[in-house]
This record gives structure tokens, sequence and C-alpha cells, in this order.
């Protein structure tokens, strides 16, 4: 048996088990489309679920209301962590934020009833918070 025979087993090629990833400045290509893609649709969802659970407490504290539960401080707390993730640039700033909101969701959680003083700490930690990033300046991105 010579070996360019076509019956032999060993001279068989092999079917590829899954695609090749492409490799270069094309992979990285579409793998950077991809991340920027996934934070775009994290900014997105952390917005919204800021803005419904602030927009409770907002009217809460001006109509003079109760909230009822908790459930719309686990949706700001838990939309500030997912819009941290996805948009602070400084990785200590960013998990400091993500702990913090963690941390007072578990904690409004655990208590059971948000008080008018838990509205007013949130209103205006959402103040000073969006005022210390409207106005810090953006680093420039490296493309």
């Amino acid at each position: 048996m010579s070996p360019t025979e076509p019956n032999q087993p060993g001279t068989e090629p092999s079917a590829p088990s899954a695609a090749p990833r492409p490799t270069g400045e094309r992979g990285r290509e579409q793998d950077s489309q991809e991340d920027r893609q996934f934070n775009i649709a994290q900014m997105m969802v952390g917005t919204a679920m800021i803005f419904v659970g602030f927009l409770n407490v907002l009217l809460s504290i001006s109509g003079g209301f109760e909230i009822a539960g908790v459930v719309p401080v686990l949706l700001y707390f838990a939309g500030l962590a997912i819009w941290a993730h996805a948009t602070v640039a400084n990785p200590t700033v960013r998990y400091i934020v993500i702990t913090l909101s963690v941390t007072m969701a578990l904690a409004f959680l655990s208590y059971g009833e948000v008080l008018f003083w838990h509205k007013q700490l949130i209103f205006w930690g959402t103040i000073l918070m969006v005022g210390y990033f409207m106005f810090k300046t953006a680093t420039p991105d490296k493309t």
C-alpha cells in the first residue's frame, strides 16, 4: 500500500470539531464589537432600572405617600450596579459603586421597609452621583 492510497485509515482528513476563531486584527475587532454591544445593553437595562426605581422614590417624596415594599429600591440599586459595570472606566470606582449598591440592596431587603429618611438619602445620593459623573472629564478612547 502506498501512502497516497485513499483506503488508508490514517490518511483521511478529519473534520474540524468547531469552527476556527478568527485571529489577528479581525478577531479583535469582532470581540470588541461584541463587548461594545454588551456594554450598551447593560447601560440601557441599568438606566431603565434606575429610572423606574428612582421615579417611585421621587414621587413618594413629593407626594407624601409610602412606597409599597422594597421592590423599587431593589430595582434602583440593581440598576445602579449594572450601569456602573458597563460605564465606569476606573475599576476601583466601578467596584466600589457595585459593592455599595449590592450592600444597600441587601440592607433594604433585610430591613423590609423604606422610611422617609431612606428615600431622602437615595434622592440626594443620586443627585451627588449624577453630578460627579456628569462633570468628570472623560478619558479619551484608545482606538
